[in-house]
């Protein structure tokens, strides 16, 4: 299995493709099969695609202390050291949008393009998931019933439309079970997340930015898109129209289309 050295820690990646570089961030509890065959399959020829896990995730080294969403953007720059790629276009959903935002501004060299899907800024214009959600997703994770778990998350991250179509759950589902993440892992990841804050700073990033955000999102809502887009200059907002969350699973030759179209645009 192909694992990177990082820091004194060891993340394990997956790489296909040839052409331009491209790094995608997964998010809170995701790991690198989440992205999904459908949306990897649609960015297509003349990219190669690295997807990893981070630090207490899948096979990457364990982890029991707290960390911050720097410290798993500058993971992700030591990946792209270890893949000896000098600057790469950078895709982040969710946790790892905010991580692909603290990348661009601690590493910006090193980005090429910046796409930015259904993430959140922080500060005071920020707005989390509604707390009577977190409520019952926590209290669902915590139960120690996986079913009940992956049920209430199927139904957290995805739109009403997509959830009450039985035939989304089984390859859902499947993914989740396939590498599931410690749950311990999961609250130091939402620690990470209710610290951070880039909002101030995105006004500096100058990479060519997509920000992706589906309208139906509970998870984090598309306010959240909008005001990034609004503070990245020149950043290019595309609103998926009654989409939840997890847009790439649930739209994924649409959002891979979006991705592509960024990448090779520059």
């Amino acid at each position: 299995m192909p694992q990177a050295a990082v820091d004194g820690i060891s993340l394990y990646y997956e790489r296909q493709g040839a052409g331009e570089p491209v790094l995608l961030i997964q998010g809170m509890s995701g790991t690198h099969l989440a992205w999904g065959d459908a949306f990897l399959a649609g960015l297509g020829e003349n990219v190669e695609i690295v997807t990893y896990d981070h630090r207490g995730v899948g096979t990457s080294t364990p982890q029991d202390q707290p960390f911050a969403i720097a410290q798993l953007a500058d993971d992700a720059a030591g990946l792209l050291d270890a893949l000896e790629w000098e600057r790469a276009h950078v895709v982040g959903i969710s946790m790892g949008g905010m991580v692909a935002q603290e990348l661009a501004l601690r590493h910006p060299q090193r980005i090429r393009t910046l796409t930015l899907g259904c993430t959140y800024p922080g500060g005071a214009q920020g707005q989390l998931a509604d707390p009577a959600l977190i409520q019952e997703l926590a209290g669902a994770l915590l139960s120690g019933d996986r079913e009940r778990a992956l049920r209430t998350g199927f139904a957290a991250n995805l739109s009403a439309a997509h959830v009450a179509d039985e035939a989304h759950w089984p390859p859902f589902q499947a993914m989740a079970t396939a590498l599931p993440v410690a749950v311990p892992v999961i609250m130091l990841q939402m620690q990470a997340v209710m610290g951070h804050d880039a909002s101030a700073r995105l006004g500096s990033i100058e990479a060519p930015t997509l920000v992706v955000h589906g309208t139906e999102d509970r998870m984090l809502p598309v306010a959240n898109g909008e005001l990034i887009a609004r503070l990245i200059p020149d950043a290019r907002l595309e609103l998926l129209d009654g989409v939840g969350h997890m847009f790439w699973w649930e739209q994924p030759e649409r959002s891979a289309a979006l991705v592509r179209s960024h990448v090779l645009a520059q």
